[in-house]
């Protein structure tokens, strides 16, 4: 058949099972098959069933070669907690069980279940995982006009049945049933309008969403060790759910009494990423990976509402009443526009207390997620100007090592910071140990904290450099337009300007080789390759620690001479400069005297 069931039994995995019109057992793998059951369909002539309400010709435009066949096993599930308890589905309305392998079976029909039709097809049979005695049906009459969900549970193994729809759609049809492997009343459910899940084994269902389109699935199961929702949709490939764990600990209860909640966070894993294969056109297919990193999930009550959404909101509450709106007044509108938006935080702290990260959260009603990519905070110069957002061409910066970190939900309302959780605690743990031995953790942390200390040296350096050069340029523009220009003055100006092209060209390299992309010589920027040698779990090898120290010794050189000009050459000039009543540079005029 198109879905004939095909088990591997979770008492060894050699055995399977699969299913025709009967049940047949491999214990190798597959190589050998024997029947354990004989027909355990009705085993009906097809063309005498009716169609709209009677049977049909032969000489009909029948072409049963184009569709399944019928009177089949769909469906096949054996008791993870009892041994060769079977339970088999088919599609002609029939559940039959097996207590022991199959030497003898015992049958239900569907219609026996007060409220199923007796021509309900099965979709899915399922054993319970933690009680023997427990399983489910999912069941679906579409073939009848019959859209209604389907949906039972016994709890004596099949011999009687209640319906566990709840608060189900309508017309619903019900196609597969999953079963958390830690929460016995935790359910996931595959349906023709998209995934529902119940936290009360089937009193109250509950549609995910979070971008899931409201399509056909026709296939569910959990991924165990990741705690992963995997379905497979009819036509639209397959969607995951990345560690839904959290939904174990949704309490309707606790959320409706908590202003916010952080769940638990599953280990991160420290890897090196690849990028995949570049320029291959539609030769090539990928999909999203999840986020690299640690993924952190949270529940907020409400939006933290800024002064204009309490205005909007209060303004929409008065338009639907049919009542006059009234201006809120200058100084009220002032204070909407300058107030600085309300925002969600998640602080990552190592083992020691120190924040490594603060990562921006959803500021939004109802469960969000953010993803920390493991970066640390950089430790390059705060402009004044705020950056523009740029995307890293070498993925985000240093990553955090290998260790115990913890998370915080905190909120920030007009300069009130105020923790929402208390800290939770993660691992970031290497995917796997390499081939070959590298570096160990802590020499790579010492030479990562070496490298961060040069990051903030070097942005230093630059950031002064450009500054000395701007300050330079502009107290030759201001000297133009003073009073007198004395000779000497001028050429101590360029005699700096030389200076600082000088350094220039010792940290950034020659112009005239930039702009087309040949190589410097070796300098202060060369310390790029603390960078490259901490894209890899491996370490740093020698070779990268000689070059990497080469690149301190020159920076360090270039520091001192700035440090003279900026603090020794451009003061004396600035002084120069003003005595000849030339117009005041930026930065001049605010300075106590």
């Amino acid at each position: 058949n198109w879905d004939a069931p095909i088990l591997v039994s979770p008492f060894s995995p050699t055995r399977l099972y699969f299913a025709s019109y009967r049940v047949w057992r491999s214990d190798n793998r597959g190589d050998d098959w024997t029947a354990i059951s004989g027909d355990l369909t009705k085993n009906q002539e097809r063309l005498s069933l009716p169609i709209m309400g009677k049977e049909q010709s032969y000489d009909n435009a029948w072409d049963v070669g184009a569709m399944s066949n019928y009177n089949t096993i769909t469906s096949l599930s054996e008791s993870p907690k009892q041994e060769g308890l079977l339970y088999a589905g088919t599609d002609d309305g029939l559940i039959q069980v097996t207590e022991d392998g199959g030497e003898n079976w015992r049958q239900l029909s569907v219609g026996k279940i007060s409220g199923v039709p007796a021509t309900a097809f099965v979709n899915d049979i399922r054993a319970d995982l933690f009680d023997a005695n427990t399983v489910y049906i999912a069941l679906d009459n579409h073939k009848y006009g019959d859209y209604k969900p389907y949906l039972a549970k016994s709890t004596n193994k099949g011999k009687t049945w209640k319906l566990i729809t709840g608060n189900l759609p309508e017309k619903l049809l019900v196609w597969r049933l999953v079963q958390d492997h830690i929460q016995s009343d935790l359910m996931f459910l595959a349906t023709e309008y998209g995934i529902y899940f119940t936290r009360d084994g089937g009193d109250k269902w509950i549609q995910l969403k979070g971008g899931l389109p409201t399509i056909s699935f026709r296939d569910i199961t959990i991924q165990r060790r990741e705690n992963d929702l995997v379905a497979a949709s009819f036509g639209r490939g397959f969607f995951i759910l990345d560690d839904y764990s959290a939904l174990r600990s949704v309490d309707g209860d606790a959320l409706a009494s908590n202003e916010a909640m952080l769940f638990d966070t599953r280990k991160a894993f420290w890897y090196a990423q690849l990028d995949e294969l570049y320029g291959q056109g539609d030769a090539e297919y990928a999909a999203p990976n999840p986020d690299y990193g640690a993924t952190f999930t949270y529940y907020l009550k409400d939006k933290l509402k800024s002064l204009k959404d309490m205005r909007k909101e209060s303004e929409k509450k008065l338009a639907k009443e049919n009542k006059s709106i009234p201006f809120p007044g200058w100084e009220s509108l002032e204070a909407e526009m300058r107030q600085e938006a309300p925002a969600i935080y998640l602080t990552v702290k190592d083992s020691e207390g120190k924040t490594v990260k603060q990562i921006k959260g959803k500021n939004a009603a109802g469960i969000q997620r953010v993803s920390w990519d493991l970066s640390l905070a950089s430790k390059d110069v705060v402009p004044l100007d705020r950056p523009k957002p740029q995307q890293s061409f070498f993925g985000g910066g240093i990553k955090a090592l290998p260790g115990t970190y913890t998370v915080t939900l905190s909120k920030k309302v007009d300069g009130q910071w105020t923790d929402l959780s208390e800290p939770r605690e993660f691992e970031v743990v290497p995917l796997e140990k390499g081939t070959l031995e590298g570096a160990s953790i802590e020499e790579i942390a010492a030479f990562q904290q070496k490298y961060m200390q040069y990051q903030e040296d070097m942005s230093v350096v630059r950031m002064g450099l450009r500054k000395a050069i701007k300050k330079l340029d502009a107290l030759g523009r201001a000297l133009s337009q003073a009073d007198e220009q004395p000779a000497d003055l001028i050429a101590d100006l360029y005699q700096a300007k030389t200076q600082l092209d000088g350094l220039d060209k010792t940290v950034n390299g020659l112009k005239s080789k930039n702009e087309i992309g040949e190589r410097n010589e070796p300098g202060p920027s060369a310390g790029f390759v603390g960078f490259a040698a901490l894209r890899s779990t491996y370490g740093p090898t020698g070779n990268h620690k000689k070059a990497f120290d080469r690149s301190l010794n020159a920076l360090a050189e270039a520091k001192t001479k700035l440090s003279g000009i900026v603090n020794d050459v451009l003061p004396s000039l600035e002084t120069a400069v003003t005595a000849t009543q030339a117009p005041k540079i930026e930065g001049q005029g605010l300075k106590k005297n």
